[in-house]
């Protein structure tokens, strides 16, 4: 099991009133799972997302990731806990623009203390495993969005992260783009790669093995875990 959560409520406070925003949350991911969270805006969904990438804890009940205990964990551990398992794909790229598609896949190793030569090598590997072996040189502004996109893919999988947390992957791309990325999340997941994906466009959240809806901060649970 790569994570679990149990009775996940999150609240916010404007002033003295606070405002609920999770409730009673409960997911568990094993290994090798490919799944989808779709949810209107303002459902939840980029708060539970927070949660699950470790970019925010839970104000009650218990979050498990990789065994360590989320809640438990201060802003510092916290980070390390998601550097070391957490791969982020986000909808706008994030790419640096004064760097080639090469070096924004190295950057975060060598944050992470990656050696030189190895951040390269395993930089080099991931934008050949997602079909970019012709543009490492290139700049963000001389690919195209779904190069950039694959770019963040490959960032991503150069961690070797236990788990992939995609927000929105195809939300800035042309419906073929999109198509050649969601290919590219089926064979990840294919070859082992966890995968839980925040989308609110059901075509989409199809490709995933499995779906969860969230609606006013409560996610349910997909009709065949009921039979």
């Amino acid at each position: 099991m790569i994570l679990t959560m149990e009775n996940i409520c999150k609240s916010y406070y404007r002033g003295k009133t606070e405002v609920p925003v999770l409730h009673n949350i409960c997911l568990s991911v094993d290994k090798g799972d490919y799944l989808a969270i779709m949810g209107p805006s303002g459902s939840g969904k980029s708060t539970l997302m927070n949660l699950i990438g470790c970019l925010d804890k839970p104000s009650s009940g218990t979050y498990r990731l990789e065994g360590q205990d989320v809640a438990a964990r201060k802003d510092n551990a916290l980070a390390e806990l998601r550097n070391k398992y957490i791969g982020f794909i986000f909808q706008s790229f994030y790419l640096m623009p004064s760097m080639s598609a090469l070096e924004n896949v190295a950057l975060p190793l060598m944050y992470a203390g990656v050696p030189k030569k190895e951040r390269m090598d395993r930089a080099r590997a991931a934008l050949e495993g997602v079909g970019l072996e012709d543009r490492m040189k290139f700049l963000p502004n001389q690919l195209s969005g779904g190069q950039c996109q694959r770019v963040a893919i490959a960032r991503a999988m150069a961690g070797r992260p236990a788990l992939l947390l995609a927000d929105e992957p195809t939300g800035a791309l042309d419906t073929a783009s999109g198509e050649q990325i969601m290919d590219l999340f089926d064979r990840i997941n294919a070859e082992g790669s966890t995968i839980i994906m925040i989308t609110h466009e059901p075509s989409i959240a199809e490709r995933a093995n499995t779906v969860y809806h969230i609606r006013d901060g409560r996610l349910s649970v997909p009709e065949e875990d009921l039979l």
